[in-house]
């Protein structure tokens, strides 16, 4: 899941390996991309960026224009110092997501968990529409978004990520979670649901909003077809794609 404060960037240092759900999500992400032709010569914005592992994918592919975006200052500068060796313009800054300034127009946006990070229907809504005026017409979004309701029917431990308290609040309940590991590291996230974020879509001005499943990677030697059986059954994640 994505982190949105400061602080946070201390706590997460990028990790040699890659959890099997967030395998599955650049798996999926880079099969929609595919599927629409690639990013060769586009001009791209990835929101939520981190430690910029998608907006260096953008840029591998061929974008003309890759820039990341995070409220962290300490995950941009760690993105920033991996950026050096990748060809094309890539570029990260700071900024807030739900007043994000016009930095486009752009052809196409990426965000990895960045609305479940929305504290409220205000701030959820103030995404999209920042978004899609910083998107051409006919541009697309393509969000990685949790899925709601799975907790407590569902343990994504051996996937990397377990939900350990919902609390009812506000405008969507808010998730108490840990990043598997040792130590486990806590953050929260608000459960909210598809249709949340597809009401704000709309009202933003997208002109389709669609879901695409979760896809998971080939079976290989540590994760094998019976590991992935039981999270496809239930995935942390689906894709929404827009169109602006």
């Amino acid at each position: 899941m994505r982190f949105p404060y400061d602080t946070l960037g201390e706590e997460f240092p990028e990790s040699t390996t890659t959890a099997a759900y967030s395998a599955a999500d650049t798996h999926t992400l880079l099969e929609a991309l595919d599927a629409l032709g690639g990013v060769h010569g586009l001009d791209t914005l990835d929101l939520a960026c981190g430690h910029g592992h998608n907006t260096r994918l953008l840029a591998r592919g061929g974008a003309r224009r890759a820039l990341g975006v995070d409220t962290s200052e300490e995950l941009v500068r760690r993105a920033r110092a991996h950026a050096g060796h990748i060809p094309g313009a890539v570029a990260y800054v700071v900024a807030d997501t739900a007043r994000l300034p016009r930095m486009g127009p752009f052809d196409l946006v990426t965000a990895a968990y960045l609305f479940n990070q929305a504290p409220d229907r205000t701030a959820l809504h103030g995404m999209f529409r920042s978004i899609r005026a910083n998107l051409r017409d006919g541009g697309r979004l393509l969000a990685t978004v949790p899925n709601a309701g799975a907790y407590p029917h569902v343990d994504w431990s051996p996937y990397g990520v377990r939900i350990v308290e919902r609390i009812p609040a506000g405008d969507a309940p808010l998730l108490k979670a840990q990043l598997v590991g040792d130590p486990a590291v806590e953050f929260e996230f608000r459960e909210w649901a598809h249709s949340d974020f597809a009401e704000a879509a709309v009202e933003a001005g997208f002109s389709t909003v669609g879901w695409q499943p979760n896809r998971t990677p080939p079976a290989d030697a540590a994760r094998d077809e019976a590991y992935w059986t039981a999270y496809r059954a239930w995935p942390v994640s689906s894709l929404m794609t827009c169109t602006a």
